[in-house]
């Protein structure tokens, strides 16, 4: 039960947490960002968040700066919003997933396109 309690609050705060995420006026956070992934603990206390950046690696490395900046006011907000007892501590990670499925598909493309 505690699982699904858990599965269930990440998807919440992921939500949230994109309609933060565009509202935040930190100039390090710009572009097109994405969740790639929401680890919370089971004991609600942490909360790992993997951002990828449709402009590459390191403009998700600075949107992790800034995002990390913002722990505070985000843990507030997602607390505010949520309606939480205590809301987790955040820390943003950058992640290159999307990147790395990008060049996964041009390559198939290009293979696709040798067979023909």
């Amino acid at each position: 039960m505690a699982s699904f309690r858990v599965s269930r609050l990440s998807e919440d705060i992921h939500r949230e947490l994109t309609d933060i995420m565009r509202s935040l006026k930190d100039p390090r956070i710009t572009g097109l960002l994405s969740i790639v992934k929401i680890d919370l603990s089971s004991d609600l206390s942490y909360c790992k968040v993997y951002i990828s950046s449709m402009e590459g690696m390191e403009n998700a490395k600075t949107a992790v700066k800034g995002l990390n900046s913002a722990a505070g006011f985000i843990r507030r907000e997602i607390n505010n919003r949520l309606e939480m007892r205590r809301s987790p501590a955040f820390q943003f990670v950058a992640d290159d997933s999307i990147a790395h499925s990008a060049d996964i598909a041009r390559i198939l493309g290009n293979l696709a396109d040798e067979k023909k």
